[in-house]
């Protein structure tokens, strides 16, 4: 047999290429450990071979592995590229023109709900897919996703309720959790591991591009034809991508277990599904609605959280003992790497998230710009962001290595979240405004050599599964980060208002209101009083370094973690 080094394992076999084939390989890639791990059992060699209903390993047909070529992976990538811009894009533009849709419903107070919804949509099926990929295959979980997505689109566009829009987002949602990660899933199993950061660089650059012209794009949408073409406009293009996907995509032959024949249907794992989305659910909600809607010292928190840990010991118990097929195998928490992977990936966008939803209130409130200048200030994270995959792709393509990438990424955000504490007080010049650079710079290194890092500490199986997991910890750091520094400011505001107009005399009566309207709205400042004013400026400028902070202590904690990784050969 031909040695591993120099084979590449196609995506999935065709029909017509082996009748007999029943289990997906993934890519071309001796996977051996590192030194200090030469015996664990989890990491032997991936070569490119087959298994043929549990009997011996035979070699792939040559002229299977010869259509996998670059020439049709890069085909099959742009092809991709498609879902992974319009996803993206639709995230920017719901944020363009969620209080337009709020307003036409008379439920402003309710707008929030249109991206909390989506969120928790995407966070709590986002681990679904890699183990259903499994049972029926890429291509036809692929297609399912790009239909939910586009059908949430569609209701979104012609609802005639608030709850029918919520309602469209949460199909939305759950369109988008596959759309993200069946991509990665299926580079990984086109190319060789050593290959995966460098192709998904170029759909981190089609999302970066996404992201960027959706909020422009929607509010362009919202102010002339109306926010509705903003969703509808995305069903032909989905319906678009649906087409490629379904031409270009080889049907797949999904794994099956050794042992007595079973339906599909009886090989998910609906308990551990079941239990996996509400303990999901159960953490999130409090981290979404804790703080505005209700208090963090509610009865409601309490017992979500509580019912949350509930549903998680239940979920390990169930995966652990019961589940024939879990959906999220136990073996995964038991290797070093594959934790340490999942926990600096959530790190690290819990504090992208943080600066993400910092930066553009700063401005806001510091320079009094509109909205749309304010997000623009974003723009040089994105492009450092592009810019950072797009290398870091190269570098590991070229060396093999990751892992002092990953320490280097997580040192790099972090010393951003260091100048923007020490620097940005208020009469932040341009050049000081791209001190966001390297944050997004190391956020783009880290997100692909992380992704690599998880696929060399696992076996071949567990590669779907590992890769939506993966999605998972950086959803639910998101949510948690952009949560923490919510927290943050208006504790922040408060208590530095509370300071600040106590001594200047004011009274408890007249502090509570403008404590009031200083919280609710970043336009009171124009209104206020010029003392009242800069003590607002003053108090929200405060409460914003405390968010850097809180972003430096993730990263932080990140950059602690990547020395403990292992780092293990690649081919």
């Amino acid at each position: 047999m031909a040695s591993s080094n120099t084979e590449r394992t196609p995506l999935l076999h065709s029909a017509s290429s082996s009748t007999s084939s029943l289990s997906l390989t993934s890519s071309s890639v001796s996977n051996s450990t590192s030194d200090e791990h030469p015996d664990s059992p989890l990491l032997q060699p991936r070569t490119g071979i087959d298994k043929v209903n549990g009997d011996e390993e035979t070699p792939l047909d040559s002229n299977v592995r010869e259509t996998s070529t670059s020439t049709s992976v890069g085909k099959t990538i742009l092809v991709l590229l498609i879902g992974g811009f319009i996803s993206n894009a639709d995230g920017s533009l719901l944020l363009a023109t969620h209080p337009s849709i709020a307003s036409e419903f008379n439920a402003l107070a309710d707008s929030s709900w249109l991206v909390t919804s989506f969120a928790l949509a995407t966070a709590a099926t986002q681990p679904l897919y890699g183990k259903l990929s499994d049972i029926y295959g890429r291509k036809k979980l692929l297609l399912v996703a790009y239909t939910l997505f586009g059908l949430g689109c569609f209701l979104v566009g012609v609802g005639t309720s608030m709850w029918q829009v919520i309602l469209g987002r949460v199909v939305s949602g759950a369109g988008a959790s596959g759309m993200t990660t069946l991509v990665s899933i299926l580079i990984t199993d086109l190319v060789p591991l050593r290959e995966v950061a460098t192709w998904r660089s170029y759909i981190n650059v089609a999302a970066t591009t996404g992201r960027s012209i959706g909020g422009p794009l929607g509010g362009a949408l919202a102010d002339t034809v109306g926010w509705r073409w903003s969703f509808l406009g995305q069903v032909p293009l989905i319906g678009l991508a649906i087409l490629l996907v379904y031409i270009t995509l080889p049907e797949t032959h999904p794994e099956v277990p050794e042992g007595p024949k079973e339906s599909k249907l009886g090989r998910i794992d609906f308990l551990g599904a079941t239990l996996m989305t509400l303990s999901l659910l159960c953490f999130l909600v409090p981290l979404e609605i804790g703080g505005g809607r209700v208090s963090w010292d509610h009865p409601l928190i309490f017992i979500l959280l509580g019912s949350a840990f509930v549903f998680g010991a239940a979920l390990l118990a169930t995966e652990a003992w019961y589940a024939r097929e879990p959906i999220f195998p136990i073996v995964l928490l038991k290797k070093k790497d594959t934790l340490l992977s999942f926990f600096i990936g959530g790190c690290q966008s819990a504090a992208q998230m943080g600066l993400m939803f910092a930066v553009p209130l700063y401005f806001q409130i510091t320079s009094s710009t509109t909205l749309t200048a304010a997000g623009a200030h974003l723009v040089p994270s994105v492009v450092g962001n592009a810019v950072g995959g797009i290398l870091s792709g190269y570098i590991i393509k070229r060396t093999g290595r990751y892992k002092a990438l990953i320490s280097f990424a997580a040192a790099c955000s972090s010393s951003a979240y260091l100048l923007l504490i020490f620097r940005w007080h208020g009469h932040t010049n341009w050049l000081e405004s791209m001190y966001i650079i390297p944050a997004g710079f190391g956020t783009g290194i880290l997100q692909s050599a992380l992704f690599v890092s998880l696929q060399a500490a696992i076996e071949t199986k567990h590669v779907a599964v590992a890769a939506s997991s993966l999605y998972l910890a950086n959803n639910v750091g998101s949510i948690a980060g952009m949560a923490g520094c919510s927290v943050v400011i208006q504790e922040g505001l408060k208590r530095g208002l509370l300071t600040r107009l106590r001594s200047m005399g004011l009274g408890r009566k007249a502090v509570k209101k403008i404590i009031d309207h200083a919280a609710g709205d970043v336009q009171y400042i124009g209104r206020a009083k010029p003392a009242i004013a800069e003590a607002i400026v003053g108090s929200y400028i405060d409460a914003l370094t405390w968010t850097h902070c809180l972003s430096l202590l993730c990263s932080g904690m990140g950059l602690i973690a990547s020395f403990f990784l292992g780092q293990h050969k690649l081919h």
